[in-house]
């Protein structure tokens, strides 16, 4: 157990941890091309003071650059340009007089905060305007004088224009770069997501801490693709057949969602057969295999990505070879042995061999997909001549009007995020003019930027937000004190707001903490500084940190608690839906239900997993004592999560099950877990308890006694029929995992029910 002192320097720690993935180079080096641009027209025309807004203005426009489409990304970057120009204009006119000003500050920014209901974008849009119209309103206000204000605007048009041409880079050249780099990372997340699971025999005392970890890679694959097919619809339309490039990107799409399935399928037999002694025969070569399937599905991504990369999966294909050879030695000892194999036995021998055939499925799903990435490259049709294209969804949409309307009351979220965003920004600017406090505006700009519609993200964001600024406040007078030379200084301010930028997507607390000293710098550059400069941020960030912590605290809050139960509730039923198609399609298997609609429920059932993983963690992030008791949600939450996996398991199975050896008494076992799963749906919405469980395990006991039986059988045929594919093998090749995956979702059933019996008390 750490020490009392080791606790806060963890703590600390922590909001500097760095997430997966690497530095955005190239996020930094556009950032100096934004801010390098407008300072240069502006030292070679004399008018470097004046070119202050046109920075602000690529600066701003430049951080809606969220990826996406190239349409997506022109849409977003000319949006922002008029959005802040705008904001300009309106603090222009409202800035002369404070009783106009505050509730102008007010209107702005809660129709910026109800910008989130359409989207990322706009919401993207909406911040960087509202940060425009309070610095604007701060630093940039010359009404009634306009032709000054005018000549601003002109410059905020042109900085804006600057970014939005950068933000579009080579589109010109390459049109389907974006499509192409989503498909790419796509492949690069599934290669991080076998990577997980194959860490999953390393050390089986920390199982809970690896699938903590895994579903976290899981839910990533999923949010990953999505991004990459709205990206590919973007770019090709919603046509049937684009083009030849476009058809194949979704092709592989479509590969990596089977490949993502795939492992997750994988995991679940590797969960049952680790733990046994037999696996310790083959472990060491099953590690090699996924360890090159990690490695090929990275150079996949490097192949789509650059366009130029081959593909070589000769260490694959040996990886493969010494499995399947190690499994043969494995299957002799097995099948030699003096005494017949007991049941035990058997089937984690059966659970082996589904385990080397996945892998094998896998590795042949991989080369698959290196010729089409071949074909890609070459502009060749060879790989997808005869592939089934299955168009991405389209959600259906509602009108601007309609969303606004259905969300003008207190019971959205959004709307009382964004009245409580409007009150809290109006008080800081008030109390910022009222008080005479220098630069006041890092007050507002700090409570603007750090309240979030959740306790939990707005916590974070302050504290981060305070703690990188005290750190990047005391750095920043020590280089004001140290540094006297004017190229050093804009070399060292070059440097610290490239890193910055590079290192924004990875950590936000040590982004502010090196962007802190570039506006420390720069403000002692242009003479408005000193080394009370550094004094007053730290104490500025502190007070607008302070206040939206009381905002989120007191004004309307929407605590996770009160959501939870509705989430959880629409995560089941996702998942019950799932499982419903799964077993329709083993019951009635020669009228197989459409793949494309197991597809899509189990994406919705993806989709709902990592929701109700999310809200778990904004809960987690509220005070103590509105959390409540948090472990039936975690347990809950983890064996939904199991649910899912195992169904998937099912429907990965049903791909090699022929129909003619079905589980007896499936469809009575399965009639009861619908049963269960809607009962413990209707009591979260109800907020009562569960009913009582049935006797699970008394539908298993005819599976279990029928498999007990097939083994058996199996086993008394090794004297005569060692290697002779018998109906009796195939029977136990469709039945045995079924069996096993039924056993699991009856105790994750169990865990769920109790979970929310605890929960409802």
């Amino acid at each position: 157990m750490p020490s009392a002192p080791q606790r806060p320097l963890n703590w600390l720690l922590q909001q500097f941890q760095l997430k997966p993935g690497k530095p955005a180079i190239s996020s930094g080096l556009r950032t100096l091309a934004l801010v390098g641009g407008p300072i240069g027209v502006g030292i070679l025309t004399d008018r470097a003071a004046a070119s202050a807004i046109a920075v602000m203005a690529a600066l701003f426009v430049g951080m809606v650059d969220v990826g996406g489409a190239y349409r997506q990304k022109a849409t977003a970057a000319i949006s922002a340009t008029i959005g802040v120009t705008v904001a300009l204009l309106i603090a222009n006119l409202v800035s002369h007089t404070l009783w106009l000003a505050i509730p102008t500050t007010f209107f702005v920014i809660f129709i910026a905060g109800l910008a989130g209901l359409y989207g990322r974008i706009p919401a993207t849009v909406s911040l960087v305007t509202s940060l425009m119209f309070v610095v604007s309103i701060a630093k940039f206000a010359s009404f009634p004088n306009i032709s000054t204000v005018l000549q601003q605007c002109a410059l905020c048009l042109a900085g804006g224009a600057w970014a939005t041409v950068l933000s579009l880079g080579l589109w010109v050249l390459r049109p389907y770069e974006p499509a192409m780099q989503a498909v790419a990372a796509g492949y690069r997340t599934l290669s991080k997501f076998i990577e997980s699971a194959s860490e999953i025999g390393s050390n089986p005392q920390d199982r809970q801490e690896w699938a903590t970890r895994f579903l976290q890679a899981q839910d990533n694959v999923t949010q990953e693709l999505v991004s990459a097919r709205s990206v590919w619809t973007d770019v090709w339309t919603r046509q049937a057949a684009a083009n030849l490039r476009g058809n194949q990107l979704l092709v592989l799409l479509e590969d990596a969602t089977q490949i993502s399935n795939s492992i997750v399928a994988l995991v679940e037999v590797l969960t049952i057969a680790s733990d046994r002694p037999l696996f310790e025969r083959v472990q060491r070569e099953i590690n090699q295999v996924m360890e090159q399937l990690a490695i090929a599905l990275k150079m996949l991504s490097k192949a789509i990505a650059k366009s130029k990369n081959s593909v070589h999966l000769e260490d694959l294909d040996r990886a493969i070879e010494a499995l399947e050879h190690q499994w043969q030695i494995l299957r002799s000892q097995v099948l030699n042995q003096t005494n017949s194999p007991q049941n035990d036995d058997y089937a984690e021998f059966v659970n082996i061999s589904k385990i080397t055939t996945s892998l094998k499925l896998l590795a042949d799903q991989l080369h698959t997909d290196a010729e089409i990435v071949r074909d890609l490259q070459r502009g060749e049709r060879r790989s997808i001549a005869q592939r089934d294209i299955s168009l991405p969804m389209q959600p259906e949409r509602s009108s601007i009007i309609d969303t606004l309307k259905n969300n003008l009351t207190f019971r959205s979220v959004l709307f009382r995020h964004a009245l409580r965003l409007a009150l809290i920004v109006t008080i800081a600017e008030l109390l910022a003019e009222l008080l005479q406090i220098p630069q006041g505006y890092w007050v507002t700009l700090t409570a603007l930027v750090a309240l979030k519609p959740d306790f939990g993200g707005t916590s974070q964001a302050t504290v981060q937000r305070v703690i990188g600024t005290t750190l990047g406040g005391i750095l920043g007078i020590a280089l004001v004190l140290l540094l006297h030379n004017s190229v050093a200084i804009a070399i060292c301010i070059l440097l610290l707001m490239v890193a910055a930028m590079s290192l924004r997507p990875l950590s936000y607390g040590i982004f502010i903490t090196l962007l802190t000293p570039v506006i420390i710098l720069l403000l002692n550059v242009t003479g408005k500084g000193g080394l009370h400069i550094g004094v007053l941020r730290i104490a500025d960030t502190l007070a607008g940190g302070v206040l939206a912590l009381i905002g989120s605290y007191l004004l309307f809050p929407s605590w996770e608690r009160q959501q939870l139960p509705t989430q959880l509730e629409t995560t089941i039923r996702a998942n019950l839906a799932y499982f419903q198609q799964v077993i329709a399609s083993y019951l009635n298997s020669r009228q197989n239900p459409s793949s494309d609609s197991i597809r899509n429920l189990r994406h919705q059932a993806a989709l709902e997993n990592a929701n109700a993983a999310a809200a778990a963690q904004r809960l987690f992030g509220e005070p103590r004592h509105v959390q409540g008791e948090v472990e039936p949600v975690t347990t809950l939450i983890l064996y939904i999560r199991g649910f899912f996996s195992s169904v998937t398991t099912l429907a990965e199975h049903r791909r090699e099950f022929s129909g003619e050896y079905l589980v007896a008494d499936l469809k009575q076992f399965a009639d009861v877990i619908v049963q269960v799963l809607e009962n413990l749906a209707d009591a979260l919405q109800q907020g009562q308890p569960p009913q009582p469980l049935p006797a699970l395990d008394t539908y298993l006991e005819t599976i279990h006694e029928h498999i007990a039986q097939l083994h058996a059988t199996r086993i008394s045929e090794f004297a005569t029929n060692p290697s002779t594919l018998t109906a009796t093998v195939q029977a136990v090749r469709e039945r045995t995992p079924v069996s096993t995956e039924l056993d699991r979702i009856v105790r994750e059933i169990a865990a769920m029910h109790s979970a929310i019996a605890r929960l409802q008390k």
